[in-house]
């Protein structure tokens, strides 16, 4: 398989199938020899930004430190995938304008569908008022307003929006699609 690098960034509420569908659009680029890496928003919270809070400021900073590991990582020719709620249009926009090859993909569920996938109970906590600021109950989530991949994990499967990712991607060019044994994308 041939790819060359590109930022496929994932955004979405807490708990819309953003990690998930990027473990398996991962999975199968390395399974068709693609270089990968994911950027997972809690990994590199813990590893790249430890000791940010969750004020707009901070939430901000995290973000561009997940954009500039991310385009170091795609303009060396690797898919760089990242999964990280990024809750502000203009900070996801600057990524995009930073970033020569920059897909967004928009992972949308309704918060009532995310509320129940919740199985950390961020969302029961942050209605206690126990979390402050977390996005989709008293801090916002902005949708993208262009993204060139809409998953909707309340009607598709994870592979329906696995497939969905690749297939723009390959008409993109980001990645050449060579049929796999009982599977194309």
């Amino acid at each position: 398989m041939n790819s060359k690098g590109v930022t496929l960034w994932f955004t979405g509420l807490s708990g819309s199938g953003k990690t998930t569908i990027a473990k398996e659009v991962e999975r199968k680029l390395k399974a068709w020899g693609c270089k990968v890496e994911r950027l997972d928003g809690d990994i590199v919270r813990t590893n790249l930004s430890k000791g940010l809070g969750f004020s707009k400021e901070d939430r901000d900073t995290n973000i561009r430190r997940i954009g500039f590991v991310a385009k170091l990582l795609s303009r060396n020719g690797v898919v760089a995938i990242t999964a990280a709620i990024s809750p502000y249009r203009a900070i996801r926009d600057e990524i995009r304008q930073m970033t020569e090859n920059f897909v967004e993909v928009y992972v949308k569920a309704p918060l009532e569908v995310c509320e129940s996938r919740d199985v950390k109970g961020l969302y029961a906590r942050a209605r206690a008022g126990e979390i402050k600021n977390f996005t989709g109950i008293d801090d916002p989530y902005e949708e993208p307003l262009n993204a060139e991949v809409v998953c909707d994990t309340n009607t598709e499967s994870i592979e329906e929006s696995a497939d969905k990712v690749l297939e723009v991607l390959a008409s993109l060019g980001y990645i050449q699609v060579q049929e796999v044994p009982n599977h194309t994308i």
